[in-house]
């Protein structure tokens, strides 16, 4: 997943950084979202005078998503990751790609069915034993590609 300089990356899940900081280096915008405080707050300090890098303390189901075209990468929670697709290929999402490690089934089951508007393919696999502790099951990228421009629900105005 090569990252542009013009790229605006949300980090979901972004831990101690291990993927923030490379996107950064090659110029990309990245937003990192972290849900636990402690680590959070370990990724400011890492990245304290980097201008193109904002940490938020919070959920990934939560966060406001930009209203700009922007990527995604993310190693949701397995349970959270079924939410996560919604969410991102929602109505009103600006998503231009996202790469998501999620049980290979799962991965398998969107490139037979990609939501409304992408396009969808496994990517790299990611044996089990890669994970500590390891997962039940093989997991793979799940990599998303808007297909078409997104449709923005609009208001109705009331006279």
């Amino acid at each position: 997943m090569a990252v542009r300089d013009t790229d605006l990356v949300l980090d979901l899940g972004s831990g101690t950084g291990a993927l923030t900081l490379p996107m950064a280096a090659r110029g990309a915008r990245v937003i990192a979202v972290e849900l636990h405080a402690g680590r959070a707050s370990r990724l400011r300090d890492a990245v304290a005078g980097h201008d193109r890098v904002t940490v938020v303390q919070g959920d990934m189901l939560e966060v406001p998503l930009p209203h700009r075209p922007f990527r995604v990468v993310a190693n949701p929670p397995y349970a959270a990751a079924a939410a996560l697709v919604r969410r991102l290929t929602g109505r009103d999402s600006a998503l231009r790609r996202a790469d998501l490690v999620v049980p290979r089934w799962m991965a398998n089951r969107y490139a037979s069915a990609p939501p409304s508007g992408f396009t969808a393919e496994v990517g790299t696999h990611v044996p089990a034993r890669a994970f500590d502790p390891p997962p039940r099951d093989d997991s793979a990228v799940l990599v998303l590609r808007r297909s078409r421009a997104p449709q923005r629900h609009r208001r109705s105005r009331r006279r």
